[in-house]
């Protein structure tokens, strides 16, 4: 596995620290006006989902490793679990819902998502960008409320709040962005 500086880590990037393996969730590059550089690295483990914290000076070598990326077919949830089938090989394996935190209600029927896998352990998923979901509740439209940009909040059919732009009624499909759980688009 490559080894790469310590003022090298962004954000996405696996690491393998104290024994574990991490996600860096948050970077910031500091520069002290005495002292050297750093990267102050806030970190998940992709096993317990536990934080940390760590400074990484540019001289620090850390071990960066790559995650084999597999499309699965999300078939269905039990006791916490959710189960995904291998759209090659039909091998089912369990994750927790957890894993998917605040985004786990756009997770659909039938949805293809990327697992990442660590020597044949699931690691992590990640929802397509993109997800099509229904309002089912919304203000009515406002006549010449168009003049500003404005957005009235909806409820989608997956019991999630978003903010749509006036002219969204409700049973009007919505693409909304996973990432930052905003509305995107029309359908």
């Amino acid at each position: 596995m490559p080894k790469i500086n310590g003022n090298e880590i962004r954000i996405g990037n696996v690491l393998e620290h104290n024994d574990g393996l991490w996600a860096a969730v948050k970077v910031d590059h500091v520069k002290p006006g005495k002292g050297g550089a750093f990267a102050q690295v806030e970190m998940r483990n992709l096993r317990n989902g536990s934080k940390l914290n760590e400074r990484f000076r540019s001289a620090d070598k850390v071990e960066r490793v790559r995650l084999e990326q597999k499309d699965q077919q999300f078939l269905y949830e039990t006791d916490g679990m959710l189960v995904f089938m291998d759209i090659e090989t039909y091998e089912q394996i369990e994750l927790p819902a957890e894993l998917l935190g605040e985004r786990r209600p756009f997770l659909q029927d039938g949805m293809t998502i990327k697992v990442e896998f660590h020597e044949e352990e699931a690691l992590n998923a990640s929802l397509p960008q993109r997800v099509i979901c229904k309002v089912v509740e919304t203000e009515p439209v406002v006549k010449g409320q168009t003049a500003a940009k404005s957005f009235k909040p909806a409820i989608l059919d997956n019991g999630v709040k978003v903010m749509v732009p006036p002219f969204v009624g409700v049973d009007e499909d919505i693409v909304v962005n996973t990432e930052s759980m905003e509305y995107s688009e029309r359908a």
